[in-house]
């Protein structure tokens, strides 16, 4: 996605579920969406266990909000995170949200904010359940060892072998292609991605790729070509008319 001028993002950030090195990759990926408006991450500062926070949130400006463990058991950062997230969608100045967190608890909440008509981006490790990483509109595996190597997402980008044994991923590229497609059989591959956003928490960087048009060509399955205007096209190979 290219940033959109005007875009309004905000970012809230569940630190006791989310971890620190991740902010990096996390800001740049936020950074094609728009301006970064608020930054807030939530959690009992007092607790030792998020001492590695600390020097993260002076050298990137983001604000934290204290929440006290005010019972044993209970996770008190989550409402009041929540509450947040609601007062800022209702005034209306933000049009995408960030949650960054590995608690399925804020599937709820990622709902509301897309039933509203915001786009929902989330960040969480590979343990995040799929109730909260399926209702984002993009959805990133953020952990220790990807952070360290997030262009690469440290696994590096996966072979065409790896990929086309993914039947769930080619079911859903097959689909987006089949729906968007004219009468030949190629379709734009921005409708192609448009398709896929409306229909899952995809991301390409999950699978190592910084693009849908590089993901394709590894599988090499879908045939690409580029039409008049600049605009890339894909095709289902199995539709290619063999030549005699």
């Amino acid at each position: 996605m290219t940033q959109t001028p005007g875009s309004k993002v905000a970012l809230f950030i569940d630190a006791d579920n989310a971890p620190a090195k991740a902010t990096d990759a996390i800001l740049t990926e936020l950074a094609q969406y728009g301006s970064l408006a608020i930054r807030r991450a939530y959690g009992n500062w007092k607790n030792e266990n998020l001492k590695s926070w600390e020097d993260i949130l002076f050298e990137k400006a983001i604000q934290p909000i204290q929440q006290f463990d005010m019972t044993k058991g209970k996770n008190a950062t989550d409402m009041a995170m929540t509450i947040d997230v609601m007062d800022i969608m209702y005034q209306g100045t933000i049009d995408t949200f960030c949650l960054v967190s590995s608690d399925c608890d804020f599937a709820p909440l990622a709902t509301r904010l897309r039933a509203q008509g915001n786009t929902v981006i989330g960040f969480g490790e590979r343990k995040t359940p799929p109730a909260f990483a399926n209702v984002c509109n993009s959805f990133s595996y953020i952990g220790d060892d990807e952070a360290q190597n997030y262009e690469s997402q440290t696994i590096g980008p996966m072979d065409g072998k790896t990929l086309k044994g993914d039947t769930a991923l080619l079911n859903l590229l097959r689909r987006a292609v089949e729906t968007s497609e004219n009468d030949d059989g190629w379709a734009l591959l921005s409708s192609v991605g448009l398709h896929i956003n409306n229909h899952t928490s995809f991301n390409v960087r999950n699978y190592g790729y910084k693009r849908l048009k590089d993901l394709f060509e590894a599988i090499d399955l879908f045939e690409i070509s580029v039409a008049e205007g600049g605009h890339t096209l894909v095709k289902d190979k199995r539709k290619t008319t063999p030549k005699t």
